[in-house]
């Protein structure tokens, strides 16, 4: 297994070890991931309590019990001086989608382009709020489908995004981004010079990835994702704020030789660990949201931005 397949495989099991999967759906969602159900089962059993390793082998039918969520995000047309409209652009011979947002005031001088990796449930319209977000904080924000090929995030339907991101190649990933990265600058309304990159879980590990091959990149936020080889981090460019959860073990644990790396190599880096908290805290739609974790994480990625996109 490559890192993102084995990133994905293991976050299923942590989720149905933690019990919010059942037995036969985190089954499901490894052997998309694994093609392979025997080892989806090893993989399982890996993670499992003693009680579930005792339990009988047939799969669950109850379902996870879910805390409300709250409620979704804003649109675009409820968030003052900010546009958002779906775009697409070429990739390799290939229609890429992405939401884009913008400070809608015009008038305005060129903006730093921030570019945005969704989370393994594709481009929801959290991600686009996150992307909203941005904008209003005036930068140009650009969320990639890494989807696209598929028919884009809504096509493929959330319960089948991971296996689909798990067979595409990492460098897939890169390239989209690359191909995204051209189409921002290009725009009149985009300081090409100054670009940056957030992302979260999944995408938090693509931005890391990036980081090692999109020397363009001044700032790069990863948000909990798995970490890139430490061979690759001579690569990195950019200032990269490193946000993780205190709850998130299986992440962290590659703290201690992606900091040493960067050390290392002399990279700009900090790094936040929030305790008591859960992976994928910062999506406020989601049954592990922190609210004040959350927005402490949020304004240090924008002074992070501010401090090296925009002022640069």
């Amino acid at each position: 297994m490559n890192t993102f397949q084995r990133y994905l495989a293991e976050e299923f099991a942590e989720d149905f070890q933690e019990g919010r999967l059942p037995r036969h759906e985190a089954v499901r969602l490894i052997t998309s991931v694994t093609d392979n159900l025997v080892l989806a089962e090893t993989v399982l059993a890996a993670h499992a309590t003693p009680a579930q390793a005792s339990a009988a082998v047939l799969p669950s039918l109850t379902s996870p019990v879910q805390p409300a969520l709250r409620a979704s995000t804003t649109a675009a047309s409820e968030v003052p001086d900010v546009r958002g409209e779906t775009v697409s652009f070429d990739s390799g011979g290939v229609p890429v989608a992405g939401y884009l947002a913008s400070p809608s005031a015009e008038g305005r001088p060129p903006a730093p382009l921030i570019l945005v990796c969704h989370e393994n449930r594709g481009l929801t319209e959290h991600i686009r709020d996150v992307a909203r977000r941005l904008a209003g904080a005036g930068y140009i924000a650009l969320a990639v489908d890494l989807l696209s090929r598929q028919g884009g995030s809504q096509a493929v339907g959330e319960a089948d995004v991971p296996g689909v991101l798990a067979h595409q190649p990492p460098e897939q990933f890169v390239a989209d981004f690359r191909s995204g990265l051209a189409y921002g600058v290009g725009l009149p309304q985009v300081d090409r010079a100054r670009v940056g990159m957030v992302g979260f879980c999944f995408g938090g590990g693509v931005t890391w990835l990036c980081a090692t091959r999109m020397p363009e990149l001044l700032a790069a936020v990863p948000f909990y994702g798995p970490h890139p080889l430490v061979e690759d981090v001579a690569n990195i460019r950019a200032a990269v704020l490193a946000i993780y959860a205190g709850r998130d073990d299986r992440i962290n644990q590659g703290i201690p030789p992606i900091e040493a790396a960067m050390r290392q190599y002399g990279k700009v880096f900090e790094k936040v660990i929030y305790p008591d908290v859960d992976h994928a805290f910062h999506n406020d739609t989601g049954p592990r949201y922190a609210p004040e974790a959350a927005r402490d994480a949020w304004a240090r990625t924008l002074d992070w931005f501010d401090r090296y996109v925009r002022s640069v």
